[in-house]
């Protein structure tokens, strides 16, 4: 099933051009590095195939699924950093393990594809496990397995909010193949409470990145009144009017990433209006040949770095899909569809 044309006009958003990008990027075996001469981690792999399902390349997404799963190390994880199928960095990341389940549920949302489904089903269940398997007592999830083998027992909001993300893509991906996962109920109700009411469980160092802001939303751990609420008490922290979202709040630095991932959590609470006016903000910050910037200073408008990047270009492809209904997987992040479905948490 291919991506419909988007019929409204603002939106003639080249597609193709822009998961091309991304499909020249991948590598023989599958990887996809953020660019051609750069590193691979497996978050940024499985959001960059996400882009190359939008832009209908089915045959690409599940090569770089399967490097996944070539890759995959005994305990279910996988290392923080590749370069041409090699580990660079030995971490062991919660976060990054647990994201492989919401790229392949993307992928059957769109293609229906069960037998994949299926054929995952091994690697999800093994990644959620390590996940779960760091859940602090208060439920956050630890940050990572250091190359020595210790816990990190530091906890990351925007981090566990992602895996918030994860683990209910993984409950879906169980019920559709007909598997019960008691504990993995048990770890994302414990881990949204602590998303929600136990601030002082995460760093808090990183409450100057914008992703602390609205991970919260975009994973749907805080939804609702409590969502419109976080979106208004730090819209005037990270927000450059007319431009879109610092990626630090202290540093005059607009970012595509974060921006359509704002507008992914807008959406996904049901404010696609505000959704649409944002990403307007950033639609035209292109190269030639289509392909968006990674990110650009304010006020001067300097292009920067001026790298075209495969995860960058992979979630923009995902906001407009949200935005203008492109594909059966552009609900995923919106509250109101999981709830509809019956798969909310």
């Amino acid at each position: 099933m291919k991506p419909t044309p988007a019929r409204n006009r603002q939106l003639s958003l080249d597609i193709d051009a822009i998961s091309g990008l991304i499909a020249e990027t991948q590598l023989p075996g599958g990887e996809i590095p953020w660019t051609p001469t750069d590193k691979t981690d497996p978050w940024d792999h499985v959001e960059a195939a996400m882009g190359l399902t939008v832009g209908g390349r089915y045959s690409q997404t599940v090569r770089a699924f399967e490097w996944m799963a070539d890759h995959q190390l005994e305990d279910g994880s996988w290392f923080a950093a590749y370069r041409n199928g090699q580990p660079e960095d030995k971490t062991r990341d919660a976060n990054q393990t647990a994201y492989v389940a919401v790229g392949v549920f993307h992928y059957y949302l769109v293609t229906g594809d069960r037998r994949f489904l299926a054929r995952m089903w091994p690697v999800i269940r093994s990644a959620i496990d390590f996940t779960v398997g760091l859940q602090a007592p208060g439920g956050e999830i630890y940050w990572a397995i250091s190359p020595d083998d210790q816990v990190d027992q530091m906890a990351l909001l925007t981090g566990s909010s992602s895996i918030y993300m994860s683990i209910k893509c993984a409950m879906a991906i169980a019920h559709h193949l007909g598997h019960s996962m008691p504990m993995w109920e048990t770890a994302i109700d414990r881990l949204g409470n602590a998303i929600r009411n136990k601030p002082q469980h995460f760093n808090m160092t990183k409450s100057r990145f914008s992703m602390d802001w609205f991970y919260p939303i975009l994973s749907g751990a805080v939804t609702g009144y409590g969502a419109q609420q976080r979106i208004h008490k730090y819209w005037k922290k990270f927000m450059v009017d007319g431009q879109g979202v610092r990626c630090v709040s202290d540093q005059p630095w607009v970012t595509i990433a974060e921006t359509s991932e704002l507008c992914l959590a807008l959406d996904a609470m049901g404010n696609s209006h505000l959704a649409e006016i944002v990403f307007n903000w950033i639609f035209d910050k292109r190269f030639d040949d289509g392909s968006y910037w990674c990110g650009f200073t304010c006020p001067d408008m300097t292009i920067w770095p001026e790298d075209k990047i495969t995860w960058t270009n992979a979630v923009a492809l995902m906001a407009f899909d949200a935005l203008y209904r492109l594909t059966p997987a552009s609900g995923l992040f919106r509250h109101e569809w999981w709830q509809q479905n019956g798969y909310q948490p």
